[in-house]
């Protein structure tokens, strides 16, 4: 497996990875597949940003995916991320998740931010708390019944690790 910086070429298997959570799981609560010039958009807000989008190559095809988001757009959130990960459908379980987790985690740390959260889509989704819980992530809660997807209420997780210092110490 070889972890890299996205680049524009891994657009098309990025966006079928994700088309196919959208449309066969709870892991993100977008009922619409976005189109390729979407994500393309969306990737560029996570450049300009300056957070990490990163890809995990196996065997020479993007097996999975993983971006630090600004947690929210207030000046006071400026140290916090959330993380997203994602996994081709035919290749969960084989550790691609918390590798590409463990190297997101890693850069953020290196950027000077402190805190990454995660939230995850249902409270049953035992691939992606079990990657976060191994990459040094502590429960925070559960919000219960707060989306609608394939005809039945799903929880969202909330997840949380400190970054480099933490909070220990004023960012720079």
């Amino acid at each position: 497996m070889h972890i890299r910086a996205i680049g524009d070429a891994d657009l098309p298997a990025v966006q079928a990875i994700y088309a196919h959570h959208v449309a066969n799981s709870l892991g993100t609560f977008e009922t619409e597949p976005p189109a390729l010039e979407e994500m393309r958009a969306r990737r560029e807000n996570i450049a300009q940003a300056g957070l990490p989008y990163l890809v995990a190559e196996v065997d020479g095809r993007v097996a999975g995916y993983a971006y630090a988001n600004p947690f929210r757009p207030r000046a006071a959130y400026r140290s916090t991320v959330e993380d997203s990960v994602y996994v081709a459908h035919d290749a969960i379980g084989l550790g691609i998740g918390q590798a590409l987790l463990n190297e997101l985690i890693e850069r953020c740390a290196a950027l000077g931010l402190r805190q990454m959260l995660a939230v995850i889509g249902d409270s049953q989704n035992a691939a992606s708390i079990g990657a976060h819980r191994a990459c040094g992530f502590s429960y925070v809660g559960v919000m219960t019944s707060v989306g609608r997807k394939f005809d039945r209420w799903v929880d969202v997780v909330i997840m949380q690790r400190s970054l480099g210092r933490g909070d220990a110490e004023a960012p720079a």
